[in-house]
């Protein structure tokens, strides 16, 4: 089985929900997990901070390091990959994972949202990415993975909440340029994203609450897929857009009703997913039989 062990990883966000999960999966082969994030005290709603994180992957089998990270603040975010470096020796995964959501229409969003959310998800992967390349380029089968979804221009990603999906597509849009631009030096620049809802906080706090949670599927589809994906030859495997099941089905996974909150809601299809893409044999978002 394809190992992450004695690996780096610079994972933004990675305090909690998806980045923890792709996190704690990476510890479990014994890598070494750099938990970059501002959550340093415990939010009155929202779970986790870096040193729970931290402590997570240290039970779980890796070496962790959990350090304050503004991805807006670019010596934040220099100070910290220097900081993996000399603990770590290099970094071979960057993980662009850190995210702000707002789906507001055009006239309903402020300004101040509209900035954090293109300074923390286009210019925090633009910055991150930008830092960790260097050290990349040392790596021996290095990846970039952006949580990002697929570039699919429809204008019902767009009329509802424009400020926000430009700002996904700019973390998508590093994907497609990264990957060109650094194709010769073999360093790998992917996409990942769910096809259903991912039970989060976001989902919880942002989208569909309580109820909303039990139609979405687990944080550890996620983690396996990027997993598969960041085990994968850098060089052959660059410049892709994935959904997590195809992924995992690519992987030979035919059990995905594991990985479903409650089996006996219908799944909540997630923004962003192309209307053409296609459901792993045997897969559907009807309640499991």
């Amino acid at each position: 089985m394809r190992s992450l062990a004695g690996k780096t990883l610079f994972i933004t966000g990675a305090s909690r929900g998806i980045g923890l999960a792709i996190a704690l999966r990476a510890a479990r082969d014994g890598a070494n997990v750099v938990v970059a994030a501002k959550t340093a005290e415990p939010h009155k709603h929202l779970p986790g901070t870096i040193f729970s994180a931290a402590e997570a992957i240290e039970q779980a089998g890796g070496h962790a390091m959990p350090v304050v990270v503004d991805v807006r603040e670019e010596a934040s975010v220099t100070a910290a990959v220097e900081e993996a470096v000399q603990r770590f020796g290099g970094i071979d995964i960057c993980i662009n994972n850190a995210s702000a959501i707002n789906l507001t229409g055009t006239l309903q969003t402020d300004m101040k949202r509209y900035d954090l959310m293109h300074q923390v998800n286009l210019r925090g992967t633009f910055l991150t990415s930008k830092a960790c390349i260097p050290h990349l380029k040392r790596a021996t089968n290095p990846h970039v993975l952006n949580l990002s979804p697929p570039l699919d221009m429809s204008p019902r990603w767009f009329g509802s909440h424009v400020a926000y999906t430009m700002a996904k597509y700019g973390m998508s849009m590093c994907v497609l340029g990264m990957a060109e631009e650094f194709r010769p030096d073999g360093v790998a620049f992917n996409a990942l994203w769910p096809r259903t809802g991912i039970a989060t906080a976001a989902i919880q706090f942002a989208l569909a609450g309580e109820e909303g949670l039990r139609h979405c599927r687990t944080v550890e589809i996620m983690a396996d897929a990027a997993h598969a994906i960041l085990t994968r030859d850098a060089r052959t495997c660059t410049g892709n857009f994935f959904i997590d099941d195809l992924v995992l089905a690519e992987e030979g996974v035919t059990d995905f009703d594991h990985y479903r909150v409650d089996p006996t809601k219908p799944l909540m299809p997630d923004f962003f997913v192309p209307a053409d893409t296609p459901l792993p044999p045997g897969v559907s978002m009807e309640p499991a039989a």
